[in-house]
């Protein structure tokens, strides 16, 4: 059975292995529909499910889906994705260039890690929607946010912090009320990295992202300007916990990581019934 047909499950940023982020990966040769894609990114019921297509030479349509909808940029799927490519042989070890809702991006091998290249996602200050800053708490208390802010994707708040943010609590009904992707929470870090963020995001089917490459084109945004640097590293704090490498070039961001197949999903995508 030929590699195009399996959908594997790849951790991405992941350092060390077992850690990171899972996406599944699934490379189509024919049309399938969007109902399709949908219901099978639900059955999986990682965060996110890759879906590429290809088009020429290391050139590919990529989408993503999470368990409740499609969304616009996926970091950490197309970490995957390019891993898988490059793994099984079905993309040269260069450049991979994937045709996206967000434009033209990139993936290539830099040493033994994966490196993206996405846009920036700048985050604009901006007064906090009523009751989003009580949906986090430690010990039952209201935390007090430094700065809060949007990007095109997501809510953004800064904290005192990086135990303050690794520690939260937070009331995910509460904040699935919120018509937002989700909401990215930060602080200046303190020994290894630069900095720490969590994401939650209940309205798209996970309450808690492992570690979110898509995130960091917005955090890139915000603490590059603050620190003084365009170089930064960034560790995500989630149960699995991730490290991304970010490196700011104008408009567009470098974020690299490694990425490790975890196992083969289903050995083929043609007869699933979905």
């Amino acid at each position: 059975m030929s590699s195009l047909d399996s959908i594997y499950q790849v951790n991405a940023f992941a350092t060390p292995p077992y850690l990171g982020n899972p996406a599944a990966v699934c490379v189509l040769t024919e049309d399938r529909t969007d109902e399709w894609m949908q219901n099978l990114a639900t059955q999986i019921g990682l965060s996110e499910t890759a879906f590429l297509r290809p088009l020429d030479n290391n050139h590919f349509h990529l989408r993503w889906f999470t368990p409740a909808y499609e969304v616009d940029l996926c970091g950490h799927a197309t970490m995957a994705s390019a891993h898988v490519l490059w793994e099984q042989n079905l993309a040269a070890s260069e450049v991979i260039k994937f045709e996206s809702r967000s434009g033209i991006l990139e993936a290539a091998p830099v040493d033994s890690r994966v490196q993206l290249n996405f846009p920036v996602t700048p985050v604009t200050e901006e007064e906090p929607a009523s009751g989003l800053v009580d949906c986090f708490t430690t010990e039952g208390t209201v935390i007090p946010v430094l700065f809060s802010g949007r990007s095109a994707f997501d809510l953004f708040l800064q904290y005192e912090s990086e135990q303050i943010v690794r520690d939260m609590q937070v009331d995910f009904d509460r904040l699935n009320e919120f018509d937002v992707r989700g909401v990215i929470v930060t602080a200046q870090g303190s020994d290894e990295f630069d900095v720490v963020s969590r994401f939650f995001a209940p309205g798209a089917g996970v309450e808690e992202d492992p570690v979110t490459g898509s995130a960091h084109c917005s955090l890139i945004d915000f603490w590059s300007q603050r620190l003084g640097t365009d170089q930064l590293t960034g560790f995500q704090a989630s149960e699995r916990g991730g490290i991304v490498h970010m490196t700011r070039q104008g408009a567009r961001v470098l974020l690299g990581g490694d990425a490790v197949t975890d196992r083969v999903l289903f050995e083929s995508w043609r007869d699933l019934p979905v």
